[in-house]
């Protein structure tokens, strides 16, 4: 299944289901939030009893060979209000990735420079890259 031909709500599930399956590999055990959450998909719990609150963004649009990654909600129903809300790292301690090739980051959120996007595939971001997915 390609991320790229399928409906935005399928591509979050996608990236959602892949940060499961790093996540649980590397030894988290994980929570999920009821309901909605605006700010965090995920919370992992790690062997040392230290939480995570992980929000996941999934991205197909490519900008000079690098993914262009939007953190920033801009609504999504006919009722928006035009307002953008902004990534701010306050409210989650790590942002996880999937792109389209299968790459996956795990990025701090303090270390995230962008409010709403970032670029990856390039050098800024490269130690917080993980292994791949699966072939989607």
């Amino acid at each position: 299944m390609s991320l790229r031909r399928t409906h935005p709500r399928a591509q979050g599930d996608l990236g959602e289901a892949s940060a499961i399956e790093w996540l649980a590999r590397q030894g988290a055990k994980l929570w999920l939030p009821f309901g909605h959450s605006p700010d965090v998909d995920l919370i992992a719990e790690w062997p040392d009893g230290t939480l995570d609150r992980v929000q996941v963004k999934t991205c197909t649009r490519v900008q000079n060979g690098r993914y262009a990654v939007y953190l920033c909600t801009r609504g999504g129903n006919q009722s928006w209000s035009g307002l953008v809300k902004r990534f701010d790292p306050v409210r989650c301690d790590r942002l996880f990735v999937l792109v389209e090739s299968g790459q996956r980051w795990f990025i701090p959120s303090k270390q995230v420079g962008g409010g709403t996007a970032i670029l990856l595939g390039g050098p800024k971001y490269a130690e917080f890259e993980v292994e791949s997915a699966p072939a989607l």
